[in-house]
Parts: structure tokens; C-alpha cells; sequence
């Protein structure tokens, strides 16, 4: 199996000394990294008094047989425009595979499937995303404000948005309490 480039499938969580308020406890699913930059789907909060249902009502789309789940909070950039993460088990025209393991994908037909049934078995609905420049994400990463780690089924699909950041750091052997602010010099 090819390996995937740069972070692309990757858990990006911040670290305490990130130091921009927005991305405080981040957990971020990259869907896309390479020489032009990062593209990220945030999954560590979700918007409040919006669900599933009243999304896709808002579209003019009948929820159907969809569970009114959470919608995420996927980043600062562009905070109308949706996305959904999910399974190899559906793609639309738009879709996008995430390191062989994961597809993104930002069109309505997506959501319609998911309302008749016909959709991805397991998915996240996200608004916004997370981008950086070429070079940008590196240079943060040398900065020590992020740390990635391998995404797994159970920390996408099964966590809590509240409580993934610290337990993606859990899954990488490392309590998240222990991380200091700043950094020290030798």
C-alpha cells in the first residue's frame, strides 16, 4: 500500500503553547497535505443548537431516516460550507479518498443519501475547515504547536467531539495533563 503524503489521514491535535484561541484543544482530521499546502476537518466541537436535521431542512432536504447527529465545528475558514467525513462505503463525483481509509466529501448529494438511506454508514457533518499555505503546517509543527497521530475508526466515528482531543493523545500513550505551555531550553 502507497503511503499517503506529508500528514493526509493524520489526527493533528494542538498542543497547550499553540497560542491562537481557536484552535485550543483542536483535534483535527487532515484530509489533505502536500507541497501546496493542508486542508483539515476540525472534530473537536460542534456548533451549538444545530443538529443534523435542522441542517438539512435549512437545505430544503427531508432529514429522512438520518440520525440527528451533532454538526461540527470543521474550522475557521469558510464556516458556511459543509462537509461531510465518512467511510469507503459511498462516493459521490466530488468525493475525496483520505489516505485510503477515509473519503471527504463538500456537495449536497452527499447529504441526500445520508437522508434516504443510501448514503455512507458512518460519518461526521462539519462546517468549515481548516486550511494552511505551503510550508505553513511544517513550520507550525517545528513551532511545537501541533502533534499528529494516526486516526482511528473509534476516535472519529465513536468519540465524543467534547473529549476527542484528549483521548486521541490517550491513543498515542500520552496524557494530555502532563503537556507543559511552554517549552524549555538546554
Amino acid at each position: 500500500m502507497e503511503q499517503p503524503p506529508f500528514l493526509t489521514g493524520q489526527m493533528l491535535l494542538a498542543l497547550p503553547s499553540i497560542g491562537d484561541p481557536r484552535f485550543e484543544r483542536a483535534a483535527i482530521l487532515i484530509c489533505g497535505h502536500g507541497p501546496d499546502g493542508a486542508l483539515g476537518i476540525g472534530l473537536d466541537s460542534v456548533v451549538p443548537n444545530l443538529g443534523f436535521h435542522r441542517l438539512v431542512e435549512q437545505l430544503g432536504i427531508d432529514p429522512g431516516v438520518a440520525p440527528d447527529a451533532p454538526v461540527h465545528r470543521g474550522g475557521p475558514v469558510e464556516p458556511g460550507r459543509g462537509f461531510v467525513v465518512h467511510g469507503l462505503d459511498w462516493g459521490g463525483a466530488d468525493t475525496v479518498e483520505v489516505a485510503g481509509r477515509y473519503a471527504l466529501t463538500g456537495t449536497i448529494d452527499v447529504l441526500r443519501a445520508i437522508c434516504s438511506g443510501r448514503g455512507p454508514t458512518r460519518w461526521i457533518a462539519a462546517l468549515g475547515y481548516a486550511g494552511w499555505d505551503g510550508g505553513q503546517l511544517e513550520d507550525e509543527l517545528t513551532g511545537a504547536a501541533w502533534f499528529s497521530t494516526p486516526a482511528t475508526d473509534t476516535l472519529l466515528f465513536d468519540t465524543e467531539a467534547a473529549i476527542r482531543w484528549r483521548a486521541s493523545f490517550e491513543v498515542a500513550g500520552i496524557d494530555p495533563r502532563l503537556l507543559a505551555v511552554g517549552s524549555g531550553t538546554a
